[in-house]
């Protein structure tokens, strides 16, 4: 039997899935917030950015606690979801996705505001006498010179899924294969005194963000040359 048997495969698995799927849909959600909160001047600036960045301070069993009980069949989204005949989100992929995209949120949406903020007004004047529209500036202005901003969003997003603990586990309890991420797998190793299993999940898990680090720092430095 090798250090990793098929359980811990699963939670690997299960981890960059559930990952991969919420960070494509953090970038899609993420981008307009973050693109408001760069260019408005509303006074619901302030409390929306507060909300959007209130999981870098909460403390993740708080924000599960919440999520678990509005998912929940009491819940209002647990009723929604009810009579749309989808039963109840907790303790199944789509619920940990959810959680995930709420839970990661800050760690897109600030990469890409600072990145809407840096461009400045100039170019959207410049295309705008050019003719363009909102969509045109966007997709051919906007994009590109915030893509070093979305390479950031989309790795720290990314990274933060795959270390999630107490949000996963209080949304999506401890199913093997179905909601047992590698987390939470390395929580069941320790609890069983299975150190060896332990040790490589948690040695993977370091280097994974070790590599993670070494991939933004070193696209900061290529800009910063480059700039």
């Amino acid at each position: 039997m090798g250090p990793l048997d098929h359980v811990d495969l699963a939670a690997i698995w299960l981890t960059l899935k559930l990952a991969s799927v919420t960070t494509v849909l953090l970038l899609l959600i993420g981008t307009p917030i973050a693109w408001w909160l760069a260019r408005t001047r509303s006074r619901l600036k302030g409390p929306i950015g507060a909300v959007v960045a209130l999981p870098l301070v909460l403390p993740p069993t708080v924000l599960g606690f919440y999520l678990l009980v509005a998912m929940g069949p009491n819940g209002f989204v647990g009723q929604m979801t009810q009579s749309m005949g989808l039963g109840t989100l907790p303790f199944t992929f789509a619920g940990l996705v959810v959680a995930s995209v709420f839970y990661s949120m800050p760690f897109v949406v600030q990469p890409l505001q600072n990145a809407f903020e840096a461009i400045g007004n100039r170019p959207m004047e410049a295309a705008a006498t050019l003719r363009a529209g909102p969509w045109d500036t966007f997709f051919n202005v906007v994009l590109p010179l915030s893509k070093p901003g979305f390479v950031t969003a989309g790795i720290l997003g990314f990274a933060h899924t795959v270390g999630e603990f107490g949000v996963v586990l209080m949304i999506g309890g401890n199913i093997p294969e179905k909601t047992r991420v590698v987390s939470v797998q390395i929580y069941d190793h320790v609890e069983a005194m299975e150190y060896t299993q332990a040790h490589w999940l948690s040695g993977g898990m370091l280097l994974f963000s070790f590599l993670v680090l070494l991939a933004l720092y070193s696209s900061r430095l290529k800009q910063n040359w480059r700039g």
